[in-house]
């Protein structure tokens, strides 16, 4: 493990080993830094190289600090997303993680107010509000705000009906490589 890597994705990927290779759920460190003491929600993205591999997180937090809610979708982006079968353990070397913690998500009333590069976007129907999709910022290919909010709706929250009517929010993140 590159101890050069911040103490979030330190954790994710101990985490992620640990789960791939026993099946066992690591405990968060004894001492944990201040970013792993407050409740945020999270994600943990994987890359193999280059290509995603997995990506799962929590919009709003579930667990009772930063550590727990990294352990805990380290594990899922590793074994339970439905896009990719489970990381295997000949895998491990070559996966890269990162982690993205979540800021407070405020609600925008018009596409002017984001910008794809610094904010994240929650997209939820105003009907439903249970279908929701995120989308995390700075991804390579969403580099237009209208693109952001298409592939948040469509492919994220599955809101296909152009005519439903939906609230949006933006977030920052604090991206750990």
């Amino acid at each position: 493990m590159n101890e050069s890597h911040h103490p979030l994705v330190q954790l994710a990927r101990r985490t992620i080993e640990e789960y791939v290779r026993t099946g066992k759920k690591i405990r968060p460190p004894a001492e944990l830094t201040p970013e792993m003491q407050r409740q945020a929600g999270a994600f943990v993205t994987i890359h193999r190289h280059g290509q995603l591999r997995g990506c799962i997180g929590t919009i709003q937090p579930t667990c009772d600090n930063v550590a727990e809610e990294v352990i805990q979708n380290a594990i899922s982006a590793a074994s339970r997303d439905p896009r990719f079968p489970p990381v295997r353990p000949d895998e491990l070397a070559d996966l890269e993680v990162k982690v993205d913690v979540l800021g407070e998500p405020e609600e925008v009333h018009s596409p002017a107010e984001l910008d794809p590069k610094r904010y994240g976007l929650i997209v939820q129907s105003a009907r439903q509000p249970w279908k929701r999709g995120l989308l995390l910022p700075d991804l390579e290919g969403i580099d237009t705000v209208e693109k952001q909010i298409f592939w948040t709706r469509y492919h994220k929250a599955g809101i296909t009906d152009p005519n439903e009517p939906v609230k949006m929010f933006r977030f920052e993140v604090k991206r750990y490589h």
